[in-house]
């Protein structure tokens, strides 16, 4: 995926992000549109048409279609795997980034939880980045990118279903990886510390919880999504080119520590 222009130039490029309508996956869109990708939009209540993803993405001067679908729906990822595979332009870039969370200790998880957080963390990844590749492979060339988390590399404490989606985040990357670099398509991850969104908000909200989170980052504060766009960029980009089965860590150090 060579660029004559920038190795980080991504003029040109059909760039589509799941659950894009807010935090990293809003700001992940954004940084792609920004360097030069139209957007396909993806999120199970975004607004079609007149999103606040939609109007910034076309004030950077790209494109953008909005999809909604409920990812945690089986038809409907089947749905919109079809319209990624056959979409014209082809897609250059995936953003598996579409996730869900459910706090409980383990004694108490239930299998609904276990369930539900398996098939939008691990499952519909999957089966986007196996269709979707399909057509990168044929066309050699293509860049998947997988969202991970700092429970990818630890257990954390009462998200046992969570951070056994992001551990098998890891293992699909290099899967797949593996498979497809020999056909010029890229397949990474980008794993995101401690980010200040609606997902990690019962943690922001508990002051001890989070004044310990801040003490052991070595950035010293929580992360904000739009720390996540130059990882994101990059793993587009035709200078990550030789970047495959990799996660990324944007953590402000937690990793380091």
């Amino acid at each position: 995926m060579s660029n004559d222009l920038s190795p980080f130039d991504l003029t040109g490029r059909l760039a589509v992000v799941t659950g894009c309508r807010r935090g990293i996956g809003f700001a992940m869109a954004e940084a792609l549109a920004r360097a030069g990708a139209d957007i396909v939009g993806v999120s199970a209540n975004l607004e079609v048409p007149g999103s606040t993803i939609e109007r910034r993405v076309r004030e950077l001067g790209r494109g953008f279609t909005a999809h909604r679908a409920d990812l945690s729906d089986p038809v409907a990822v089947s749905q919109l795997a079809a319209f990624l595979a056959d979409h014209h332009p082809p897609v250059d870039i995936l953003v598996n980034n579409a996730g869900t969370i459910r706090r409980a200790a383990a004694t108490v998880h239930s299998d609904t939880d276990w369930n539900d957080v398996l098939a939008l963390n691990l499952s519909t990844p999957f089966r986007l980045a196996r269709d979707v590749g399909r057509r990168m492979v044929e066309r050699r060339q293509g860049k998947i990118i997988f969202v991970a988390s700092m429970l990818t590399f630890q257990g954390g404490i009462n998200v046992v279903s969570y951070a056994s989606a992001k551990s098998g985040i890891a293992g699909l990357t290099r899967a797949l990886a593996n498979e497809w670099a020999p056909h010029g398509v890229n397949v990474n991850a980008v794993a995101p510390g401690y980010i200040a969104t609606d997902n990690t908000r019962p943690l922001q909200e508990d002051p001890d919880r989070s004044a310990g989170i801040i003490a052991r980052i070595p950035a010293g504060r929580w992360g904000r999504p739009g720390d996540l766009g130059g990882a994101t960029v990059f793993l587009a980009a035709a200078a990550s080119d030789y970047v495959h089965g990799t996660v990324l860590p944007v953590d402000g150090g937690w990793l380091g520590r």
